[in-house]
């Protein structure tokens, strides 16, 4: 009998912090009303803003940016990169004006990387090291294509130190088996040409072990025996 009435007692406890607490909420609500109701008009005002922010005005800036690019890469595609900067042809925006009309878009950081990369080609390498460190890669390839055209615009300009960070950067980005090997060799090269002959020799060491399938294999065969001999 003692147990079930300490149990009962339980139950009884249990009850009353219940409803205590649903008094104390009822009592908060009614002395906060005002409060309580501004602020769920303005969470609702938040969601309805964000919904509309989404669909009726970024979705639809994507879309137009994205349509605008299209006759730019073209170009680009052509080794047309003055055209794909600035005026592609067909009423479509140069990669400079999507930029601009179009920040914080897809697009837009798309254009950043075919603006550096057309500066690149057209030997204005400051030009496209503002462009390339302005864009934002996504995926396997991007990163690595960033960095290694950036290692290319620094050692053009001849700032060495620079050009060997963003092809170890390129290196090190991701692995593809193309692309890794490639701007290893460079990074390699321009090691040795600094006098930096342990580091030049690891990272030719790397191609000959990870990359005995690449381009760079008997090249990077060659250094390795130079430097140890």
């Amino acid at each position: 009998m003692a147990i079930r009435r300490k149990k009962k007692v339980k139950d009884d406890e249990t009850l009353i912090d219940v409803v205590e607490v649903k008094q104390t909420a009822q009592d908060f609500f009614e002395n906060n009303k005002s409060l309580v109701l501004i602020g769920l008009t303005l969470l609702v005002l938040l969601v309805i803003g964000y919904i509309a922010y989404k669909y009726a005005y970024k979705a639809p800036r994507e879309n137009a940016a994205m349509n605008e690019l299209y006759k730019a890469e073209t170009q680009f595609e052509r080794d047309s990169f003055t055209l794909a900067l600035e005026n592609p042809g067909g009423g479509f925006s140069g990669l400079l004006d999507i930029i601009d009309t179009y920040s914080g878009t897809k697009a837009a950081n798309t254009a950043k990387y075919y603006a550096g990369a057309s500066y690149l080609q057209l030997g204005r390498f400051e030009d496209a090291i503002e462009y390339l460190s302005g864009f934002r890669p996504k995926g396997e390839i991007m990163p690595i294509m960033k960095n290694g055209a950036m290692g290319d615009a620094y050692s053009e300009l001849g700032q060495m130190d620079e050009a060997i960070n963003a092809y170890k950067a390129a290196a090190n980005a991701k692995d593809n088996e193309f692309l890794t090997p490639y701007y290893l060799s460079k990074y390699a090269t321009l090691l040795n040409l600094e006098g930096r002959t342990d580091e030049a020799l690891k990272a030719f060491e790397r191609i000959r072990d990870e990359y005995p399938q690449s381009a760079e294999f008997p090249g990077a065969k060659t250094y390795i025996q130079r430097l140890q001999s």
